[in-house]
């Protein structure tokens, strides 16, 4: 149940992802097509008028001034100039290094809830420029609804998806995402897909390959997976996932999976849960 100061940070796929150049600045320049699904973390966060950002709850490997949600308090409290603080408390379901954006999207929501618990009331377009300094998957949790992203990830597009179910797999691995973009043998010329309008069947991830050749548990999950439909990797992985047009379809994949593999089925969202708690879309 979400209460007055209790937040979604919902998690994202990447229903293609394929990277078309490289910048001077050694950045990869990407197309992508963003869609939430309603799954993903909790965050509890309270105003303090000490001007402290305090973490609540230690999240495991990750020191505190490395800890995204601690990094985009203390962003918008800079830009911002508030005297006022926040004390955070993460409820952590999505994966670390899972490719389903779970540290973008806790920080992310950070920025919108405390935008108004601030009562700064900036408008959108103001955060996901401030959002870009997090990460490049950071603004379009901002953005907050479906989307097609471009340059890297940051030049975003509102685009109309169907509705659609997914069946997420969890392999046991966090890949590192510096790693996969820093091989040689990673594709870096693909040429764009025409969007709109977008269908699954036509996406791919560029990533792919690199990633299961580097973790045999992505790869082992991915061919599962492609036994019993279309599925692809989301993000630099190590998830992976399939689409359905029904629960029912992806409930019953899901029922076959072995008990050495962890499967969630979600279902697609055209827009970010905080939409209707009134946090998005207020001003642009």
């Amino acid at each position: 149940m979400t209460t007055a100061n209790q937040y979604p940070a919902p998690a994202k796929l990447n229903l293609s992802l394929l990277v078309t150049g490289r910048r001077s600045d050694g950045y990869h320049l990407l197309q992508t097509v963003f869609r939430f699904i309603d799954f993903g973390d909790q965050l509890q966060i309270d105003v303090r008028d000490d001007g402290r950002i305090v973490r609540a709850r230690e999240l495991p490997g990750v020191a505190a001034d490395d800890d995204l949600t601690v990094r985009a308090a203390r962003l918008l409290q800079e830009a911002s100039g508030t005297k006022l603080g926040a004390t955070i408390a993460l409820d952590k379901r999505l994966p670390l290094g899972g490719g389903i954006g779970g540290g973008s999207s806790d920080a992310a929501t950070v920025l919108l809830a405390l935008n108004r618990l601030w009562r700064l009331d900036w408008p959108r377009e103001r955060l996901q420029t401030l959002a870009l300094a997090l990460g490049a998957d950071v603004p379009v949790f901002i953005f907050g609804q479906s989307a097609l992203a471009t340059g890297v990830g940051e030049q975003l597009t509102r685009l109309d998806l169907p509705p659609a179910w997914y069946l997420l797999l969890v392999p046991p691995v966090s890949v590192g995402t510096a790693r996969i973009f820093q091989d040689p043998d990673l594709i870096r010329n693909s040429i764009p897909l025409t969007i709109p309008p977008f269908s699954f069947a036509a996406g791919r991830n560029d990533l792919e390959t690199v990633v299961c050749r580097h973790y045999p548990d992505v790869d082992r999950h991915l061919k599962w997976l492609r036994q019993h439909a279309v599925a692809r990797m989301t993000g630099s992985g190590a998830c992976v996932f399939a689409e359905f047009g029904s629960e029912t379809e992806a409930r019953e994949v899901a029922g076959r999976l072995p008990e050495t593999m962890r499967g969630i089925v979600a279902r697609g969202l055209d827009r970010h849960p905080m939409w209707s708690m009134g946090e998005i879309g207020v001003k642009d």
